[in-house]
């Protein structure tokens, strides 16, 4: 392939029209760090962060505080995490929430097993780093921040539904608080936080109120407690196959409404 020929197919794929850069090699490898590593390695670190804040509000947390304690630190962390590391890679942190960006077209397919690698990864970090910093007792007594409140076959079927209920809202307030152009606007990573948080108070008991695939994960590995893990994984990518009809074919805004879209 000749130089020119590979400079017009660099700047085709890339969107551009000239030669903006010092070099076609510099643009194209500027290019795949910005739009594959770099969103990729947030994606790590912003679930690492996460889920250490959270299995360690799990692992610390006192009976007098009750729910509140993981509540408040997983909404507030989740929160923050997507106010500073969204603008990069979207804010996902959770292969659900990344599941329901690619099926409303924020998210392109090519990235979706990328973005889940990778905010896998973040929860055994995340997890790895609470259980190093927790007290031997406390971590065990806590499970390892694992999801341990289905205990027998009879409480599967309201888990599965309260996972499927809540990472619905969860997974709402992101598409349309930060995908739907309709509808975004600068506080969504306060409604998303907040999401989370009432989530917590009102499923915590019922289900462990997880709605991510990567929160699960972690600790499960950690604390070797793999019981009902499942209801974990199907719950919160039900909810993401359900919002992502909803929003394509019902309430999403006309760009991205398949149906109704008055052109």
């Amino acid at each position: 392939m000749s130089g020119d020929a590979a400079v017009s197919m660099c700047d085709l794929e890339f969107g551009g029209g000239k030669d903006k850069g010092p070099s076609m090699g510099t643009r194209c490898h500027g290019f795949w760090y910005e739009r594959l590593v770099q969103p990729c390695l947030v994606e790590m670190l912003g679930s690492a962060l996460f889920i250490f804040i959270g299995c360690l509000s799990v692992i610390e947390n006192g009976p007098e505080t009750g729910l509140l304690q993981p509540a408040l630190a997983h909404g507030l962390a989740l929160g923050l995490v997507i106010a500073t590391l969204g603008n990069i890679s979207g804010g996902h942190f959770n292969p659900a929430v990344s599941l329901a960006a690619v099926l409303v077209g924020g998210l392109h397919l090519t990235l979706l097993l990328p973005y889940c690698i990778s905010q896998l990864c973040g929860g055994l970090i995340g997890a790895a780093l609470a259980k190093a910093v927790s007290p031997e007792e406390r971590f065990w007594n806590a499970s390892g921040a694992a999801f341990v409140t289905v205990q027998e076959p009879g409480q599967v079927a309201g888990a599965v539904v309260a996972e499927l209920v809540l990472t619905t809202l969860l997974v709402l307030a992101v598409c349309m608080g930060a995908i739907n152009e309709k509808t975004q606007g600068p506080l969504a990573p306060f409604s998303i936080g907040l999401a989370v948080t009432v989530d917590i108070l009102a499923g915590g008991a019922v289900s462990g109120a997880c709605m991510n695939p990567a929160r699960a994960f972690g600790p499960a590995v950690m604390a070797g407690h793999w019981t009902f893990h499942w209801i974990y994984w199907l719950g919160p990518l039900l909810a993401s196959l359900l919002v992502g009809a909803l929003v394509r074919f019902f309430i999403g805004d006309g760009k991205i409404r398949l149906i109704l879209t008055g052109r």
